[in-house]
């Protein structure tokens, strides 16, 4: 018989660090160029379940991603969620240089998820391309 599923395995699995409304603003404007994704969920969400499963069944992909992982339970505060316009669970929302980029809404899915990161990432790429040089 196989061990039950222990859907706080994520965190650990992916380095997620917790935020909440009063670290949020903190961790997510921190300097740094890279790709954070706050995933917002609720204790005992099937929805949220579900995406922490497939994650954690899909480590190698998750974690090709290159994001850099942050979670709050938006169950447990309330005024977080409703900062974001949060009306369900889970939801991604992305940054990028203390810049809010998007949202992805519930699970869609392994494949969207990374065609959405994809997408992120090819316009931050050809943003960089076009600025002009330091100096010049």
């Amino acid at each position: 018989m196989s061990a039950p599923f222990d859907p706080s395995g994520i965190f650990a699995t992916f380095d997620m660090k917790a935020v909440d409304t009063g670290t949020f603003d903190d961790e997510l404007n921190a300097p740094g160029n890279d790709l954070r994704c706050v995933f917002f969920w609720g204790k005992d969400c099937f929805n949220c379940d579900i995406f922490k499963k497939t994650a954690l069944s899909q480590v190698d992909a998750i974690r090709a991603l290159g994001l850099t992982w942050f979670h709050a339970d938006v169950y447990a505060d309330e005024p977080l969620g409703r900062r974001f316009g949060l009306h369900g669970v889970p939801a991604f929302v992305l940054f990028r240089n203390g810049k809010r980029l998007g949202r992805v809404t519930g699970w869609p899915g392994l494949g969207q998820f990374s065609a959405a990161i994809g997408r992120l990432n090819a316009a931050h790429a050809a943003a960089s391309d076009a600025a002009p040089a330091v100096g010049k």
